[in-house]
């Protein structure tokens, strides 16, 4: 019979499988991009609350804005997630066996993750060009729509590199 597991308390050390592994380039740059974000978010939402509510008005950027943020905030969390190889992914097979078909697996995947978002990247830029090219501009309140877009194959490098990291990484492990 298992021990059940139970919630650290302050103070206990972390287990081995929650701690960060060590990477190039910092994961707390994830970890404050989405503090950031966050604090974002929660600010525009709380002035906009307010404003309605003293005001029966409405910021009009802020739905826009706060969209753009969560798609933000939405691959921050993926480099994140890539970079601590916490991706979903089902675990009964990547997580069973002999530590070989382990490393393997891991290392499928994480290849797979890389040129997905190489791949994203190299589209999405085609986009971006089309939205500076064309002058495009948003719908809400009519910035440039490329003041967005360009997020995307800046993240999708940033996540392809993690995944790349990760590869790397576990084709070092013994």
């Amino acid at each position: 019979m298992s021990q059940p597991e139970t919630t650290p308390l302050p103070g206990d050390s972390p287990k081995p499988s929650d701690q960060d592994e060590v990477t190039v380039i910092p994961l707390a740059i994830e970890d404050w991009l989405t503090v950031m974000v966050m604090a974002l978010l929660a600010l525009i939402t709380f002035a906009n609350v307010l404003v309605r509510y003293f005001t029966s008005q409405s910021f009009a950027w802020t739905e826009e804005f706060s969209v753009f943020l969560m798609i933000v905030l939405a691959l921050v969390a993926g480099s994140a997630s890539v970079a601590r190889n916490r991706q979903i992914r089902i675990e009964y097979f990547a997580d069973n066996g002999p530590a070989a078909r382990q490393r393997a697996l891991a290392r499928f995947g994480a290849i797979m993750v890389f040129l997905l978002f190489a791949l994203i990247a190299v589209l999405s830029t085609r986009m971006v060009y089309d939205d500076i090219k064309y002058g495009e501009t948003s719908p809400g309140i009519g910035v440039p729509q490329w003041w967005y877009t360009i997020w995307l194959p800046v993240m999708s490098v940033a996540i392809a590199g993690r995944a790349l990291g990760l590869f790397i990484r576990r084709g070092r492990r013994a």
